[in-house]
């Protein structure tokens, strides 16, 4: 038989969506989707002719730049942190 996963209900950008987490806790859903409409918030602020799509799609582009960004850094961190173990 199979488990029935919770849902979580979040709002953004004025709309309601339901989330049905894998692994993830219904605050951590939560603390994603407030990020994203805070996102969505930011850049519809600087180009107020947005329609949802293009905005969604600017955030998307947006959140994963950062992620990349973030994801260089790490692996720069993990390999100075390796050199000096090395050392």
């Amino acid at each position: 038989m199979t488990e029935k996963k919770e849902r979580v209900s979040v709002e953004i950008h004025n709309r309601s969506y339901t989330v049905v987490p894998d692994d993830e806790s219904a605050t951590h859903v939560r603390l994603v989707a407030s990020l994203v409409d805070q996102k969505m918030k930011e850049i519809q602020h600087s180009n107020r002719h947005l329609d949802t799509a293009s905005l969604a799609v600017l955030t998307a582009l947006n959140t994963m730049n950062d992620y990349l960004k973030l994801k260089e850094e790490y692996a720069r961190l993990l390999g100075s942190k390796k050199r000096k173990e090395e050392n």
